[in-house]
């Protein structure tokens, strides 16, 4: 083999081999940072994976939210009306949480099924639903019901 085209052959399999360890480690760094969207009954099925960081939504159920008297702890049931889960979170509430209505909760399940939240998503306003709790909503035959109005 001419020694020019050997060395163009070595150049174009190192740039090869770059890129495909770039690529490689890119797509390891993506898979990491993935929270993927799970319904209560997934999470009671076993679906989702323990100490992974999920996001885990539905409705607040009615008269479950139980605040701690001297710490930001609370804890609250999310339902898709066939299975239910209970979420623990520290800190403080946004603004629009409300029971009865649709949350999306960001955090690990722990070895009891609860989810164990850093991060709580509340809804912007009376029509809207997070996609992913309208969907499971759907998916087990149940509908997001009316807002009360307060006042």
């Amino acid at each position: 083999m001419n020694p020019l085209r050997k060395k163009r052959l070595i150049i174009i399999l190192a740039i090869l081999v770059g890129v495909g360890a770039a690529v490689g480690l890119a797509l390891s760094a993506l898979q990491q940072n993935i929270n993927l969207f799970y319904t209560p009954t997934q999470i009671a099925n076993g679906e989702a994976p323990q100490d992974t960081r999920i996001r885990a939504g539905g409705m607040v159920e009615a008269g479950s939210l139980q605040r701690s008297g001297d710490s930001l702890d609370v804890k609250f049931i999310v339902t898709d009306f066939n299975k239910s889960v209970t979420i623990s979170y520290r800190g403080i509430l946004p603004d629009l949480f409300r029971e009865g209505q649709g949350i999306v909760a960001l955090g690990k399940l722990n070895a009891d099924g609860v989810v164990v939240a850093d991060e709580v998503l509340a809804k912007h306003d009376e029509k809207y639903m997070p996609p992913e709790v309208t969907k499971a909503l759907k998916d087990s035959g149940m509908s997001a019901p009316t807002p009360v109005k307060e006042g």
